[in-house]
């Protein structure tokens, strides 16, 4: 087999009707081959193509052009070239790797970590992007305004036998498409999903698997794992397949992308792809060719060189424009903000590349506005186009809901939508992603049952995990019979769950939340593909009061006509435009104190007609709040009350009497009333 000199571009593998063109990027390779496989999972590969650089290579770009080659075909290169550490060159001649822009992955029998024996490891395979019937597929295209999102795992969300779906289907794409009309009727709007690229389930401690996803081998391949097919093609129509049903429930798709390291690690981790094809460009290195750690995953991937920009647009527009994603949530986005040498950008040319791209003009991009090295960015992350996870929101709801001193001024700005950090410029109400749970740390469940972390499942003696996660155990660590104890507990949620859904800005719950699900204390399940990290379906019917409160602050969230009219206004023109006034127990008189532990807040719709109150107690005792008056109050929401009264409609709602209002300890109310009494 001759293969012909090709194209630089496109990278990648391209099939025609008369072959495949392939292409790769290495500036500092002497030499290159490509590995071609008749079957996926075939121990030696069927040719082996040297390609001759005078024929094969346009500047830092490989190329051949095979006839007649079909899709479905398993390939991989080899490259020469410097072995020099300190200078940044890790070539190995032997290594069988990863196309950085290959579409599947085939991963034969008996393939473990850092194994690179030409039987058994890691190829990549040719793929068609249009090889789909999307069936008119449309995107929702829906506002942030008018977003709910829901963080989920695809295999937790289905993996455990009570979910409910075909034993073939647990843990799957097909699994989470038979649950999708759970996810409507809970109310919720968006599924983020965490990774689902391509990713390494052995980088994690001996004797447990990678669970989470945050290893990735691949910017482009669906995770094989996810699809109930066998053929390394499958996953590509499987993930499709979950793509299009979620959007005929109206339900957008958003992907946790992990563009800042791969599953390579530090020098002593496995070689797949862009370390033996050319590390010095693709990673960011420091004196002597170390690799610098802003992940805390062992590499960083050097997002602002030309290429890797370019690998990771086109990695996006992939997703967008043949996997009809609607958004994107960005692992330690501020790493992206980093230049070469590691040093903060105010304008870095990757996160402005994503955020003028016209191809991502209509999608969603959330970041996470940290890296693990210290870097901070919440509040100044980015361009136009960029909402943030806020983190403060996260911190400051916890403690005080908790009851610590001091928060008070601190809740106000979240409920208000964070203006210090967002009310400047055009940025939106919607502009802070508020959570008080995500995939890491504590559920809702554990933050309101243990004080400390019990993560020794791990086998890292409980020293992972973060130790800031502001929880309390209402008086007794962990499961408990005590009924006061329970109850207390249940509370506390509702309490975190009413703030965080009625907040300005766009919410976010954690996969279980509304169903009591619990990881044992365990604050960093990365590991954990088991009953820990799995979702119990059992929860629906123990946790019954939690679930239906939780439908219910969705319903009446998405009935505010503040949320579901609201014109293009910025969060400054809307707090203005809605008449925020805040007050304490006393009208128009906030405690901001340190001892302070109540707020209350009263704004109206847009247009007018509605008015609501606020009253949120986390002191132990009872207190009275003064109501604004002329209007007749009704008491729609009191996370004191039992169920069904704890959240009722507002026409069946009790009307409140009287000047003031009472709020049991540790309990949010919320009064609402037409502005034209009767």
């Amino acid at each position: 087999m001759t293969p012909q000199p090709g194209s630089p571009y496109p990278l990648g593998a391209r099939p025609s009707a008369h072959g495949v063109n392939f292409s790769v990027y290495s500036r500092h390779a002497t030499a290159c081959r490509l590995l071609l496989f008749a079957h996926p999972h075939d121990a030696r590969p069927s040719h082996t193509l040297a390609l001759d650089p005078r024929r094969h290579r346009t500047w830092h770009y490989w190329h051949a052009f095979v006839p007649d080659l079909p899709v479905g075909t398993a390939y991989a290169w080899q490259m020469d070239g410097p072995w020099a550490p300190e200078q940044g060159h890790r070539f190995d001649g032997e290594r069988l790797l990863l196309d950085p822009y290959g579409r599947a992955l085939a991963t034969p029998p008996g393939h473990c970590r850092g194994d690179n024996a030409a039987a058994t490891a890691l190829r990549s395979v040719v793929a068609d992007d249009q090889a789909y019937d999307w069936e008119g597929d449309r995107l929702p295209c829906r506002p942030f305004a008018q977003t709910v999102v829901y963080e989920t795992h695809v295999r937790g969300f289905t993996a455990h036998p009570s979910s409910g779906v075909p034993e073939a289907h647990r843990g799957r794409y097909a699994g989470l498409i038979d649950r999708i009309p759970y996810l409507v009727d809970l109310g919720i709007t968006a599924v983020e999903l965490m990774p689902v690229f391509q990713f390494d389930p052995h980088d994690a401690p001996p004797g447990l698997t990678n669970y989470w996803g945050y290893s990735p081998l691949s910017f482009f391949a669906p995770h094989a794992a996810y699809a109930v097919g066998t053929d390394p093609l499958a996953p590509l129509n499987e993930f499709r397949d979950l793509v299009k049903a979620l959007h005929r429930a109206g339900l957008e798709v958003i992907l946790d992308v992990v563009y800042n390291h791969t599953a390579e690690g530090d020098d002593r981790g496995p070689t797949h792809s862009l370390r033996g094809l050319d590390n010095a460009t693709y990673y960011m290195l420091e004196s002597g060719g170390r690799y610098a750690n802003h992940s805390g995953c062992g590499n960083t991937l050097n997002a602002n060189h030309a290429v890797v920009r370019r690998l990771i647009l086109d990695s996006l527009r992939y997703w967008v424009q043949v996997m009809h994603v609607d958004g994107f949530r960005f692992d330690l986005a501020a790493i992206l903000s980093r230049d070469e040498q590691g040093r903060p950008m105010p304008r870095a040319p990757v996160l402005w590349d994503i955020d003028s791209d016209p191809a991502l003009a209509g999608t969603k991009l959330i970041a996470e506005a940290w890296d693990a090295a210290g870097l901070y960015q919440v509040g100044g992350f980015g361009g136009d186009h960029w909402k943030e996870w806020n983190g403060h929101f996260r911190d400051d709801v916890r403690s005080f809901v908790r009851g610590e001193p001091g928060k008070v001024p601190a809740l106000a700005e979240r409920l208000l939508g964070s203006p210090r950090l967002y009310a400047g410029g055009a940025r939106e109400p919607a502009q802070s992603i508020n959570f008080v749970t995500s995939h890491d740390g504590f559920t809702l469940h554990d933050l309101v049952s243990f004080n400390t972390k019990h993560n020794e499942a791990n086998g890292e003696d409980n020293r992972d995990g973060s130790d800031d996660h502001r929880s309390w155990n209402c008086g007794t660590e962990g499961p408990t019979d005590d009924p006061a104890v329970n109850a207390l507990r249940l509370r506390q949620i509702k309490n975190l769950l009413a703030i965080t859904v009625l907040s300005l800005g766009t919410p976010m719950l954690l996969m279980g939340d509304e169903m009591g699900r619990s990881q044992q204390g365990n604050n960093n399940a990365y590991c954990q593909d088991n009953d820990i990290s799995w979702l119990d379906w059992r929860g629906l019917h123990t946790h019954a009061e939690l679930h239906r409160f939780v439908r219910g602050l969705i319903a009446l969230r998405a009935q505010r006509e503040s949320v579901r009219d609201a014109p293009p206004l910025s969060l400054e023109q809307l707090m203005t435009q809605v008449r925020v006034q805040l007050h304490g127990v006393h009208l128009r008189q906030p405690d901001l104190h340190n001892t302070s532990h109540s707020l209350a807040v009263t704004a109206s719709s847009l247009s007018g007609d509605l008015r609501m109150h606020f009253a949120l107690n986390a002191y132990w005792e009872p207190l009275s709040f003064e109501l604004p008056p002329g209007l007749a109050w009704r008491r729609v929401l009191d996370t004191s009350r039992p169920s069904p009264q704890d959240l009722v409609d507002f026409e069946a709602a009790e009307p409140v009497a009287g000047a003031s209002h009472t709020v049991a300890p540790r309990s949010v109310v919320a009064l609402f009333a037409r502005a034209s009494p009767g």
